[in-house]
């Protein structure tokens, strides 16, 4: 995991007075879907114990990231009998920050997980989120995947530094997206690092990947970043062009060249977790960091990893707790530096 957000000498001409950027298209709080979502959860939970049935709580819209966490965790737990029942329950809506809201309204219910991961510790500074991860019962990181800088494949822009150019002479008319907090993150980084002023830039806020490639391919948005998970079919399909792969170095199996590579310093990368409600038990706390390991050490899990290229970096415990206040102290700043 990279702590480094230096980009190339021309970040010192960057203007960072303004916000960071014009988001066209603000988050909505999707109340209806968080408070029918919920319903199903309390009444799937109640009176249930973690073997007999679990919830997982994917943050977003189905066919993101999030969700692809949420349903290859479900397979691995019923194709190996780990619960006896495991149901996914999407709840999108203000990058991830309702369904952590919606997790204290769970409190000491064993049986629910949720996924999150930088991007939802970003919202939750991003949006002055009155619930944080302080909130919940953080279980553990279970990998970390990279972000992918895509155009559609009829775009004008064959390489990443032809969509550079473009988007220097006019940001406002190259318009990006990204599938939630931690992929604006990406693309404010990445102006940054091209000498752009981020709140020139018109960023379209999607509610997961699966709206972010939608907003590509009907021409509402000319570039995204997101998930290489989120994209990898449309990829391989031909309907996108990659054209940078956000990692710090080229990753084995991913035939694309790093924004680093080509002269733009943006390796952030983008970890997944899990947590539980609070006011669960500390034996509570073991079942379901024990349901975890046993689930990541399952064949169906491990071929997921291969499949979307993920990362693996499991943390639990103590180490878990110095991670997660180092990271919202690293993004917190970078925050603070995008509002100067």
């Amino acid at each position: 995991m990279t702590e480094s957000y230096n980009a190339p000498s021309q970040r010192k001409q960057v203007k960072r007075s303004r916000p960071i950027v014009r988001i066209v298209g603000s988050l909505i709080a999707c109340a209806a879907i968080g408070v029918a979502a919920f319903g199903s959860i309390t009444s799937a939970s109640a009176g249930q114990d973690i073997a007999s049935s679990l919830t997982i709580v994917a943050p977003a819209a189905a066919g993101g990231g999030w969700d692809t966490v949420a349903r290859e965790m479900q397979q691995a737990q019923r194709a190996n009998g780990l619960t006896a029942n495991v149901q996914v329950v999407n709840m999108p809506g203000a990058g991830g920050t309702i369904a952590l809201g919606n997790m204290t309204r769970l409190e000491g219910r064993a049986n629910t997980m949720l996924v999150g991961g930088t991007g939802l510790l970003a919202a939750t500074i991003q949006y002055n989120s009155a619930t944080t991860l302080d909130d919940v019962t953080p279980l553990a990181v279970l990998f970390d995947e990279y972000d992918v800088i895509v155009v559609p494949a009829d775009s004008p822009h064959k390489t990443l530094d032809d969509l550079v150019q473009a988007w220097r002479a006019n940001p406002g008319a190259v318009p990006w997206t990204g599938g939630g907090s931690f992929d604006q993150l990406v693309v404010t980084e990445m102006a940054l690092a091209a000498g752009i002023d981020p709140v020139d830039t018109t960023y379209i806020s999607s509610d997961g990947g699966g709206e972010a490639v939608a907003a590509l391919l009907n021409g509402t948005a000319h570039a995204a970043a997101g998930g290489y998970p989120d994209n990898i079919d449309q990829i391989e399909s031909g309907r996108l062009r990659a054209l940078a792969l956000i990692a710090e170095e080229p990753v084995p199996g991913i035939d694309i060249p790093t924004a680093r590579e080509q002269g733009f310093d943006v390796t952030i990368a983008n970890w997944r977790m899990l947590a539980a409600p609070g006011g669960i038990t500390a034996e509570e706390t073991g079942q379901l960091t024990t349901l975890i390991e046993d689930s990541v050490g399952t064949p169906e899990w491990q071929t997921a990893v291969k499949r979307y290229h993920w990362s693996e970096n499991f943390i639990t415990g103590d180490e878990l707790s110095t991670f997660l206040t180092t990271e919202r102290e690293r993004i917190a700043r970078l925050y603070e530096e995008m509002d100067q």
